[in-house]
């Protein structure tokens, strides 16, 4: 599934659920892809990995099927522009906290008259060639941004930042949502609940995706049911450390 297939499906309402790579292992990075997910996305932010890795990884992804996304660094031009240009299918952008930020941070997804990307037709993101230059802007279709509600700012401009054109996803990081709002980890206070609606509610009054990044089973049915589609269950590092505890435990137990 490639950036175009996944805007369709997301702007299609379908339920679309994935993963986070964040060992830097193009072969921990492939065993997400065989597992049946629609998308991984490669963590430059948090994860082991760098941008050294970068193109393994997304190679592993794309052979599988799943669509590959990467968080890069920071929301900076050029380390948006280096993901893409590397072949990643969208972007997650973190620490975006108004809307104006936003609406800079999308023309960096796109190339010129629309954006901002620089043109370079000879990388992975620029079809390595095949693509010339009257048809470069269609490109820009391709691309998914997914912009990350982790503040009280960027909650409360949650309905302005869903409306913004280029946005397909408003993604929610639990950990730096709830710690910002003063209930760090209370995924159960009611503050952090509501701040949940609020990007439901958001996302179904422009026609954008909610997303999330869970890693409790117990918690997938709920988000589910509260609207969020574009749902996270878990991370290679969380499932070989979940794995590995179960297989201990089980071992313990005999």
């Amino acid at each position: 599934m490639n950036g175009a297939d996944l805007r369709r499906r997301i702007h299609a309402g379908e339920v679309l659920f994935g993963a986070w790579a964040g060992l830097g292992s193009p072969a921990a990075a492939e065993l997400l892809g065989r597992s049946g997910l629609g998308w991984v996305v490669v963590d430059l932010e948090h994860g082991a990995g760098t941008e050294a890795e970068l193109v393994a990884q997304l190679t592993a992804i794309e052979v599988t099927g799943t669509a590959a996304l990467v968080r890069p660094q920071s929301g900076e031009r050029l380390r948006i522009g280096r993901a893409l240009d590397l072949g990643a299918a969208g972007v997650v952008v973190p620490r975006l906290d108004t809307v104006e930020q936003v609406r800079e941070t999308v023309t960096f997804l796109r190339y010129p008259p629309v954006g901002i990307r620089g043109v370079a037709l000879l990388t992975r993101g620029g079809r390595l060639g095949s693509v010339k230059h009257a048809g470069v802007a269609a490109l820009n279709d391709d691309i998914v941004g997914i912009v990350q509600i982790e503040s009280p700012s960027a909650l409360e401009a949650a309905d302005e930042i869903a409306a913004v054109d280029g946005v397909d996803v408003l993604f929610v990081g639990p950990a730096d949502l709830s710690h910002s709002l003063g209930v760090p980890g209370q995924f159960d206070s009611s503050s952090y609940q509501d701040a949940l609606g609020k990007v439901v509610a958001a996302c179904r009054a422009h026609g954008k995706a909610a997303g999330i990044l869970l890693y409790d089973p117990a918690s997938f049915a709920p988000h589910l049911d509260l609207g969020y589609t574009f749902v996270g269950l878990g991370a290679d590092n969380s499932f070989v450390l979940d794995g590995a505890r179960a297989a201990l435990a089980a071992a313990r137990g005999k």
